[in-house]
């Protein structure tokens, strides 16, 4: 793991951040790894840029989970990829004696972090992924971030060469076997750029196709 300060930011050290952490190193390979670290970063940075008041600790453990559910052990699952490392984190949290309501945070905050224009009404923990996730993959917000502060993340937590392509393809093998999953979401942008087989649910002809008269 990377120093306990980068940037001004502080790394949870806890007992539960500590196995947390080694959960997800030894689930996650080191691109998803050091992506989750990162998301957590720029969410903090946020965070107290906007002035917002959230935990340390929840918002590091839903970083941290944020995207399990693109990993081989959900390779047979059929729900939204979100939804699996949601429950994934529920269930790690659940055996750690965290209260329900925090708990609750962290489920929506994974769940929601692929569902742009809902999270940032939301508790800041929720926000914040979201948030850091759509700087890390897409750049949203880049210029919002200082030289140093990218650099120190980055330094502290390395972006592969190729992770732009990297990502996708951690995408692509997460989502390849349950495509209708994707429906709804930005997700299918993945499956459509990956294979050329693949045809998007449109919206449109299953309202015209459903059996209402009307």
């Amino acid at each position: 793991m990377a120093p306990q300060h980068i940037a001004g930011i502080r790394i949870p050290d806890s007992r539960l951040a500590r196995e947390l952490t080694q959960f997800i190193r030894d689930t996650e390979s080191d691109l998803l790894f050091h992506h989750s670290a990162r998301v957590y970063c720029w969410g903090v940075l946020a965070g107290d840029r906007k002035g917002l008041k959230y935990d340390p600790e929840l918002l590091y453990a839903a970083a941290m989970f944020h995207d399990i559910g693109l990993t081989s052990r959900y390779e047979s699952s059929q729900l939204r990829f979100e939804v699996d490392g949601a429950n994934a984190a529920r269930d790690f949290l659940q055996g750690h004696g965290i209260s329900e309501r925090d708990i609750e945070t962290v489920w929506n905050a994974v769940a929601l972090h692929t569902t742009p224009g809902i999270p940032q009404f939301m508790r800041a923990e929720i926000a914040l992924v979201q948030a850091g996730a759509g700087m890390d993959v897409a750049g949203r917000g880049y210029d919002d971030y200082s030289d140093a502060q990218r650099e120190a993340v980055v330094r502290a937590f390395p972006r592969e060469a190729d992770f732009k392509h990297g990502i996708i393809e951690a995408f692509y093998q997460g989502l390849k076997h349950r495509p209708d999953s994707t429906f709804g979401t930005f997700n299918d942008d993945v499956l459509a750029h990956k294979d050329p087989h693949f045809h998007r649910a449109d919206m449109c002809s299953i309202i015209h196709a459903s059996k209402w008269h009307g």
